[in-house]
């Protein structure tokens, strides 16, 4: 253990499984307590069991303001305050514009976009008195370029970018950095991969892979810790090189 987050404490979002599970397990690696938020109630339990005394369970709805509420409070009462809030939960789904349903449209905002916007507000006060702390909000690649097929995801994942924005503006005066992370194509239960399937072929991407959870994680414990205290409001790519451009034509 290196302890780059010694004596932080992190509520992570989406952390029973992917790339939440990733981040859980190095921010304990590096000296943080983490609350493993999720609506996965065994996963999330499991891991917590793994990752011992310094980590926690809590179910976590992230459209539910009540839940958000709760999360919090379990947090302060579990480790005495929030330094880090990591808003990681999201979902995936696509279809052609015409078939493609309001009620799936309102899903995946509600969880991609409304989620941290409701986690923010509700730790907004614990992270302030914790000063200095850290939000870092997981877009995607999508949220910085088109993707055919799937406007809910690309959307959320805009919105995701701008809502940092805003954010790292109104609480930079109080101690609070904010900024976002964008992965390409990630080897996860989301996009129906597992790790270990990294060597898939990706023409979308210069590295023609998927990436692994874990070539994510560094770089959100980076933004997470204080080696980052001049980063606010800024956008991180970690894509395998899917926006620099096509490499076919």
């Amino acid at each position: 253990m290196t302890g780059r987050l010694a004596g932080r404490v992190a509520l992570i979002s989406g952390a029973a499984s992917g790339m939440g599970a990733s981040h859980a397990r190095a921010f304990v690696a590096e000296g943080a307590s983490v609350v493993i938020g999720d609506v996965a109630v065994d996963a999330g339990k499991r891991l917590a069991d793994e990752l011992g005394e310094r980590a926690a369970y809590v179910p976590l709805d992230v459209t539910r303001s009540g839940d958000w509420e709760a999360a919090v409070a379990a947090t302060l009462d579990l480790f005495g305050k929030l330094d880090v809030l990591v808003n990681n939960a999201g979902v995936l789904d696509g279809g052609s514009l015409g078939s493609y349903t309001e009620q799936q449209w309102q899903r995946v905002l509600a969880i991609n976009l409304t989620g941290p916007f409701l986690g923010l507000t509700a730790a907004r006060a614990a992270l302030i008195a914790a000063r200095p702390a850290a939000v870092v909000n997981i877009s995607s690649a999508a949220g910085m370029q088109g993707v055919a097929g799937m406007h809910a995801y690309t959307a959320s994942k805009f919105g995701l970018r701008g809502f940092t924005k805003s954010a790292a503006l109104e609480l930079a005066p109080h101690g609070v950095r904010v900024n976002s992370v964008h992965p390409g194509g990630i080897a996860t239960p989301m996009i129906g991969a597992l790790p270990g399937t990294v060597t898939i072929d990706r023409a979308e991407n210069t590295l023609t892979r998927l990436g692994e959870p874990e070539e994510v994680t560094p770089l959100v414990v980076y933004l997470a810790s204080e080696e980052s205290s001049y980063c606010t409001g800024g956008e991180y790519v970690v894509d395998g090189g899917m926006t620099a451009g096509s490499i076919t034509g």
